[in-house]
């Protein structure tokens, strides 16, 4: 039976340096020749994706912002599906800036960002060439609802930050973990998850819940492995996800953790 490989990115499909290896990339495209289909369901915006979307030479729909965009890159599609956060919880969250004990707060919609403090502002993170005051998070540039707003805080206090956060706005929004590298949070519009958005994909392209392989490593893919009528956590994956998972992957995304297992499990 043809599966439909939905992949994570940071922590699962990327390896520490953020990147697809060849390795991995060529075992996907294997994938895809042998007749599974493949989709992207990530925390990132689209901008900061589209070019592991290009490198894979996906044509199948992509889920980003944990579900609050559902699209097909650079086609119409009927299915499209965007939901955003009150733009007034943005301007809540900076008020207490200090007391959550945030480094910046930034809003995003598919192709545009705000941040708060420009001194934070990273080409490679925001993936974008420069960013101006236009870019600036304030009450006068933000003039519409974002479709996520991301926090970075230290390590040691994302948790708190999470709680905090989920007390204080938990009737209106989902709050989540990135993997990978950095220390962020991710807040989209209450009920949207990975999960979400994978049942909206496999809808409109027919495919039946059994036949999901999904993987990931995060608080935010949960929902999404549970979908999945196999869920597959990385090994250096969060206790809460393994908890969760049908199996766990023998290494970690930093050895093709991902790669290894799809050979095995589908005999590429």
């Amino acid at each position: 039976m043809k599966k439909l490989i939905a992949i994570d990115l940071d922590g699962t499909t990327l390896n520490q340096d953020s990147i697809i290896t060849d390795k991995t990339a060529k075992t996907l495209r294997r994938a895809i020749e042998d007749g599974h289909s493949v989709v992207i369901a990530t925390g990132r915006p689209y901008r900061m994706s589209k070019n592991f979307y290009q490198q894979l030479q996906l044509t199948t729909p992509m889920i980003n912002f944990n579900g609050a965009l559902v699209h097909l890159p650079g086609k119409k599609w009927a299915d499209e599906q965007e939901t955003s956060v009150n733009r007034k919880i943005v301007f809540d969250v900076m008020s207490e800036k200090k007391n959550l004990k945030l480094d910046f707060i930034a809003a995003e919609n598919r192709e545009t960002f705000f941040i708060d403090d420009l001194n934070f502002f990273d080409q490679h993170f925001f993936a974008s060439d420069f960013a101006t005051n236009d870019n600036l998070l304030t009450i006068n540039t933000l003039r519409t609802n974002p479709t996520s707003v991301l926090l970075r805080s230290q390590p040691e206090n994302v948790g708190s930050v999470s709680e905090e956060l989920k007390q204080q706005f938990g009737h209106e929004v989902e709050v989540n973990t990135w993997g990978g590298p950095n220390p962020m949070l991710e807040v989209v519009a209450k009920g949207i998850q990975k999960a979400h958005g994978l049942k909206r994909v496999i809808n409109s392209l027919n495919v039946q819940q059994e036949d999901i392989l999904a993987f990931g490593d995060e608080h935010n893919d949960v929902d999404m492995l549970k979908f999945a009528g196999w869920g597959v956590s990385m090994v250096n994956g969060t206790d809460q996800l393994k908890s969760v998972a049908d199996d766990i992957t023998e290494k970690p995304n930093s050895e093709d953790g991902m790669a290894d297992y799809l050979t095995k499990y589908l005999d590429l």
